[in-house]
């Protein structure tokens, strides 16, 4: 079974819709992507192509866009530490600011790997690497992610015991995630899943509420001393570290 989820996911990969082939070459946002292809800017194999999820194959579509052939940015990954209080998708329709307000001098379009939710802040990764991204966030590689979570009230020796054995969501049992105590209120958990606002849900079924939340690592790469707002490049070496194998 495990070997034919793995081919379903090569084969999948292999093939996306125009808008996300355009945005994953760095020129734009999926939503820029779709106005240039509904200006029919962007042709297939020689013909206008007006219809954003139009599949692309990989392996035999030629992709132009204002008459030149798509061609693929130079990959780069960074490392951002996302404030509380912005948002990781490009634009909001009620004006919030987002993560890209912080992306001064990149001049590729980058997305998120995986997401912070509003009031989430700590380390994000951003890249114009199609695969990397969505191995990273593949459940089957168990990439784990460290958070700091401050809870509004102390948490109990048992409460914290429940964590490392796993608790009851409403989309299933989590798996045992490893747990720290900091100090009477404060833990740090590391989880090799990423479900939807998955770690305040948990705090929630032991009886408490997430005060503060910061995301402080991803498999071996630290937020270290960078200042919230602020972002670096992601040296060589800690993207092989982070390449799901």
């Amino acid at each position: 079974m495990r070997v034919w989820r793995r081919w379903f996911f090569l084969k999948v990969a292999a093939q996306k819709t125009l808008e996300r082939v355009i945005s994953k070459a760095g020129l734009g946002s999926r939503t820029q992507a779709r106005t240039w292809i509904h200006a029919r800017r962007v042709t297939v194999n020689g013909k206008v192509v007006e219809n954003p999820d139009h599949w692309i194959d990989f392996d035999r579509d030629k992709v132009a866009f204002d008459g030149k052939p798509l061609e693929v940015s130079e990959k780069i990954y960074l490392l951002l530490h996302k404030p509380a209080g912005y948002i990781t998708t490009f634009k909001d329709p009620e004006g919030r600011p987002t993560v890209y307000d912080l992306l001064q001098g990149v001049e590729t379009f980058v997305s998120p790997v995986g997401r912070l939710d509003l009031d989430t802040s700590g380390l994000l990764i951003l890249t114009n690497d199609n695969q990397f991204a969505e191995r990273m966030t593949n459940p089957e590689y168990h990439v784990p992610k460290t958070y700091r979570v401050g809870c509004e009230g102390a948490v109990a020796d048992d409460a914290v015991q429940a964590l490392r054995r796993g608790v009851e969501l409403s989309d299933g049992p989590t798996r045992p995630a490893v747990v720290k105590r900091i100090d009477a209120q404060t833990l740090e958990i590391v989880l090799t899943e990423g479900r939807n606002r998955q770690v305040r849900r948990m705090i929630e079924a032991i009886g408490n509420q997430v005060g503060t939340l910061t995301r402080i690592r991803i498999g071996g790469v630290g937020i270290g001393a960078l200042e919230a707002g602020k972002w670096r490049w992601l040296a060589g070496q800690e993207v092989e570290e982070l390449r799901p194998r």
